[in-house]
């Protein structure tokens, strides 16, 4: 939300850091300025399509509005883009569905809607967060791959925001893990499942279940519960459920360290670490 700034001032509020896209930081550009950039260069798929879709607008005018105001087009060749729209993102019989209400289309079909709106624009960056909340198993698949496949098609960047590891290690070519808002590890995918190096990450992947392993073995669990953020703990934000932590992780936040190629880490110990997803399965 702090990349498009749709959240209002006050009551949000950037404390500090920097978001450069195309050389620019998109924290000091104009209103007038950051309003081009959204939809036409950078999109979104948020993660509830019933609360984004305007519930008394149709599909098709809903759609037109973005590629009027971003592309130009007038009335009629807009509702004409958004029918192409919606076809090419697998919604059947689109010339009629798309005269419907967003209330008329399943939960699927309303993330299709969103898919569409989205890249209405080709825009160079999609921001896709949790699109697969709302939908059931055989849905969500088709919906990654319908994203995967207009990556390709379009070439648009793709920022995946999800809790869902084998969405990532299925789609994603780099993995950003963060825990209380900051930072905790960077690394290509294949780095990251193989040897995470940061206590987080190696208990993330120790909780999933695996096929390979015991059918009675019980699940790990990273004990504890997330900070408060407006109340973080002193030193590292993990360090209250942290199984390595030691004295120095209480007083001092550890800064992002390379531990491989293109593969960072914020821990102190991520040297000692490699691939200690063993230790989880002994306690």
């Amino acid at each position: 939300m702090s990349i498009m700034r749709l959240i209002p001032y006050p009551p949000g509020i950037i404390v500090g850091g920097e978001i450069i896209f195309k050389g620019r930081d998109l924290l000091k550009v104009t209103e007038e300025e950051i309003r081009h950039v959204r939809g036409s260069q950078i999109a979104m798929i948020f993660q509830e399509p019933t609360t984004s879709l305007n519930p008394v607008l149709t599909v098709k005018l809903q759609l037109a509005e973005s590629l009027m105001l971003h592309r130009g087009l007038d009335k009629q060749a807009a509702g004409e883009e958004a029918v192409k729209l919606l076809e090419i993102v697998g919604i059947p019989d689109a010339a009629r569905k798309a005269e419907g209400y967003p209330h008329q289309f399943s939960g699927g079909m309303q993330q299709r809607v969103m898919m569409a709106m989205a890249l209405s624009c080709n825009p160079e960056l999609l921001i896709a967060d949790e699109p697969t909340t709302s939908v059931d198993v055989t849905v969500q698949a088709q919906l990654l791959e319908l994203i995967d496949n207009l990556r390709s098609q379009f070439g648009t960047a793709v920022i995946l925001i999800t809790h869902n590891l084998g969405m990532v290690a299925r789609y994603v070519d780099r993995v950003n893990v963060m825990y209380a808002g900051r930072l905790m590890e960077t690394g290509p995918t294949d780095a990251i499942f193989a040897e995470p190096r940061h206590p987080y990450t190696i208990g993330l992947i120790a909780s999933v279940p695996r096929l390979d392993l015991p059918r009675k073995r019980k699940l790990f669990v990273i004990e504890g519960l997330p900070p408060n953020l407006a109340r973080l703990p002193q030193g590292c934000p993990f360090h209250p459920r942290c199984v390595y932590a030691l004295d120095r992780c209480r007083q001092e936040k550890p800064e992002l360290l390379e531990v491989g190629k293109n593969h960072y880490s914020a821990c102190f110990r991520s040297g000692e670490l490699g691939d200690k997803r063993g230790l989880m399965d002994e306690r």
